[in-house]
């Protein structure tokens, strides 16, 4: 199966996006998606219907933001999504944002430099137009780069995240189907470990890491958590914290999961529902709360070795009873 099509279709939309003015946003999101667009994003934007909406709210004002906007890309793949049993095809995207954060966006003041919105998005395209979007996005990651960190120290290291170690995300041909049909094996294989953890314990983690990751992984995560590297520092800096703060794991299912190559990735709307028992990020337990995420991965050797991992913390905050741009917005 060709994925030539849906790709030339996001790739072209994303350089119209790149060349467009702020105020031409509507007119390309008009000409590359359809009426009835379902654009998913992180807080506040959350669930946006149509394609002017989405201009409206997302696209001209971060263009106004940051001067000479473009898409810095580290990943693009494509897949038939195994959730609908390949029915259809999603286009899925990594890399930064990238442009002068000249204006106010958010309530988050600009500091005139060079500033990289970290994001991952996938694309359902149907049509020769793009159906459906899920486009998230570091905000706080951002926000700290202005000298606005909302957030405690985080267990992890904060950086600029790169692109995969091996320099080759950009798949704009289409890659071997039996390579992505390891990955996407790979990729099961540790979600299928995942999916009997209960919370609250942290007993065997290292072991149960072991046995589909790669012992030099490289976990790249959102601000407010970092990213690690190894097993034992991915159990120690975010893994096993995690596990130990949340109770109760809901798993409320994927909407897209693909695999091309070497690489995959997936989301849901949320993925998870947890009970917060308290110490996630250093915060007091505050009930139950939804997770929002989107998860891109690298396998080598029927292995994974890289994850780069998108959780709306934002909204999970907010759940919990703390506007963290509502109070940024007002210092």
């Amino acid at each position: 199966m060709s994925f030539q099509s849906q790709k030339d279709v996001v790739r072209r939309f994303l350089a119209a996006l790149d060349a467009a003015a702020p105020e031409g946003m509507a007119e390309v999101m008009g000409r590359f998606c359809a009426p009835g667009l379902i654009w998913r994003g992180f807080h506040p934007f959350d669930l946006i219907t149509g394609p002017e909406a989405v201009a409206r709210a997302f696209w001209t004002p971060l263009k106004s933001a940051m001067t000479r906007l473009h898409h810095r890309l580290d990943l693009f793949f494509a897949g038939a999504n195994v959730i609908d049993g390949g029915a259809s095809v999603w286009v899925g995207t990594m890399g930064h944002l990238t442009g002068l954060f000249d204006a106010p966006w958010l309530g988050i003041r600009p500091h005139r430099k060079l500033a990289m919105l970290r994001f991952a998005a996938f694309h359902r395209v149907e049509g020769g137009l793009i159906q459906e979007t899920a486009l998230f996005f570091d905000i706080p990651h951002l926000m700290a780069q202005a000298g606005q960190d909302p957030f405690p120290p985080q267990t992890a290291a904060f950086m600029v995240q790169p692109g995969p170690a091996t320099h080759d995300g950009l798949l704009f041909r289409d890659a071997d189907p039996a390579e992505g049909a390891r990955t996407l094996a790979a990729l099961e294989r540790m979600l299928g470990d995942i999916g009997q953890w209960k919370g609250g314990s942290i007993d065997g983690l290292v072991d149960e890491l072991r046995r589909t990751w790669d012992e030099d992984m490289f976990w790249w995560g959102p601000h407010g958590i970092g990213a690690t590297f190894t097993v034992p520092r991915y159990a120690q800096q975010h893994s096993g914290p995690f596990r130990l703060a949340f109770r109760n794991r809901q798993f409320n299912g994927h909407l897209c999961k693909i695999a091309e190559g070497p690489f995959a990735g997936f989301f849901g709307w949320p993925n998870l529902t947890l009970d917060h028992a308290g110490g996630f990020m250093g915060l007091p337990g505050g009930g139950k709360g939804d997770l929002r995420v989107i998860d891109m991965y690298r396998a080598a050797d029927g292995r994974l070795v890289e994850n780069w991992i998108f959780i709306d913390l934002l909204h999970w905050l907010h759940q919990q009873g703390s506007d963290v741009l509502g109070r940024h917005a007002t210092l």
